[in-house]
């Protein structure tokens, strides 16, 4: 495989990890949001909590994927295998 058929399988294998990570980020949050805090918030309180656990579920996704990409960056070295998407690295 070329470079740049490594850097778009790589960019669509990132994009899927990141969206499940951030599922499974909201999802754990929602059950921790249901079975601890759910019951003593008024009715008015809802949908504002549903959207900042939403927001919250980004952000860690966020950093969890920044670490993983620095620990694979470690890894790795990536110039050697991919493409680079928006021109080359001045030297």
């Amino acid at each position: 495989m070329n470079k740049k058929l490594n850097t778009l399988l790589f960019v669509l294998g990132a994009t899927l990890v990141n969206v499940l990570v951030t599922i499974v980020c909201f999802l754990l949050l929602l059950t921790l949001y249901a079975r601890f805090i759910m019951d003593s918030l008024p009715q008015e309180a809802m949908g504002w909590s549903f959207s900042l656990i939403f927001i919250a579920a980004i952000v860690i996704s966020f950093f969890i994927y920044r670490f993983a990409l620095k620990l694979l960056m470690k890894k790795i070295e990536m110039e050697r295998y991919f493409d680079p998407i928006f021109g080359r690295r001045k030297k």
